[in-house]
């Protein structure tokens, strides 16, 4: 029987060891052995789980996450675990219990308090959210997720001072960092004759929103700004006031001729941002003037109808996108009973966002002609309206001109 307890112990270290190597199919092959000679092993279960998991298998991760707790009740780290999984499942009540289980074993565990702060964040309790982040903060002062969490959450409420500083613990980078590591990154120093290159960070609507501070910076005296941004945003981001040069991700920069670089989600805090300094004028940027007017006459410009345009699904590989994406562009049907409309698509990539919005709501369907930002920009010039589910689509519908109109869904 001895025997049979260490051979499933080697087998549950080597299940860890392949796990730390990024071998998920060894990983579950140890752990699965192992639970052949010692069944009521939990750690092991709990592992399991997690595995399953990441492999996009939630029902089985469940039954893996249960058995282990059956069986150790203590393990605090499974209960963080199976919280989460049932919190992306939109389980919240479930969730809570079992975040509540955790801290019953360990009360001040800050990844218990950042996640259930960020549980009750979901579901509007942002009161006794922001109370679970600081108490986490409090037991672990440099817990990276839960001073990022209250910073957005500090950031929908206005609170912007402490909210832009809490963010700066957010855990992305940009993928330029390997390259910007050879010169300083820039800290709110004075910037009057200096040059900064705008890192490229998160996605387009990320730099949508946030590039336009390469104008404060120019204002600051900055002698040159550059820009290093995602290839669908190179030509358009050439229009963007106050940046004097853009790159593109689509090739490596040069890995030196700035005094500084800096990420644009770290601008508002470097800048001080508040409420009341938001950059706000219009339009900082603009589509290219011969784009607009081919795409005037390409549209058949003008018509007796009201222009809209329609994006019903985002970015697949972002996290959260099946809680703003359309499950099935059909559900937009019902616009057809709105009169007066022409309704176009600007839907980028059909192959991932379904078909063209079929029947009853006849569709003009631009996605496959779009290129770039830039070529959206000139055929939103063009329309009245947008109704967007995607952001990036949104911050350069509110960015080219001061009287646009907008709607995200």
């Amino acid at each position: 029987m001895q025997d049979q307890l260490d051979a499933a112990d080697r087998l549950f270290r080597k299940g860890l060891e392949l796990m730390a190597q990024s071998d998920r199919a060894g990983a579950e092959d140890a752990f699965r052995r192992a639970l052949q000679l010692q069944p009521e092993l939990a750690a092991a279960h709990s592992n399991l789980g997690l595995l399953r998991e990441e492999a996009g298998q939630p029902e089985a991760a469940e039954a893996s996450y249960r058995r282990a707790l059956e069986l150790d009740p203590g393990l605090v780290q499974t209960c963080i675990n199976f919280g989460a999984l049932l919190a992306a499942r939109q389980r919240y009540a479930e969730a809570e219990a079992i975040y509540q289980r955790a801290l019953g074993l360990a009360p001040e565990h800050p990844g218990v308090l950042s996640n259930l702060g960020a549980l009750l964040a979901e579901v509007n309790r942002e009161t006794e959210a922001e109370a679970c982040y600081r108490a986490a903060l409090a037991a672990a002062p440099k817990h990276r997720s839960a001073a990022f969490n209250l910073g957005t959450l500090l950031l929908r409420q206005g609170r912007y001072a402490e909210g832009w500083r809490r963010l700066e613990a957010r855990r992305w980078h940009s993928p330029l960092q390997d390259f910007v590591d050879r010169f300083p990154r820039w800290q709110g120093e004075p910037v009057q004759g200096k040059s900064l290159l705008i890192a490229v960070e998160g996605g387009h609507g990320d730099m949508l929103q946030f590039c336009r501070y390469a104008a404060r910076l120019k204002q600051q005296g900055a002698a040159r700004v550059s820009v290093f941004c995602h290839p669908g945003l190179f030509r358009l981001f050439r229009r963007l006031r106050g940046v004097d040069e853009v790159l593109t991700s689509g090739s490596a920069p040069p890995a030196a001729g700035w005094d500084y670089w800096t990420l644009p989600l770290s601008l508002p805090h470097l800048l001080g941002t508040t409420l009341a300094t938001i950059p706000a004028e219009l339009p900082y940027l603009t589509a290219e003037p011969d784009a607009i007017a081919t795409w005037r006459s390409a549209l058949g410009q003008p018509w007796p109808e009201l222009g809209v345009g329609l994006v019903w699904q985002g970015n697949p590989r972002f996290e959260r996108n099946a809680d703003r994406s359309l499950p099935s562009p059909s559900l937009l049907t019902p616009l057809s009973e709105v009169p007066g409309i022409r309704f176009f698509s600007l839907q980028k990539d059909a192959a991932t966002a379904g078909p063209a919005v079929p029947g009853a709501l006849p569709v003009v369907e631009l996605g496959p002609q779009l290129e770039d930002f830039a070529e959206t920009a000139a055929v939103i010039m063009n329309l009245d309206l947008v109704i967007t589910v995607d952001t990036a689509v949104a911050h350069l519908a509110g960015a080219p001109c001061v009287d646009w109109t907008f709607a995200q869904a």
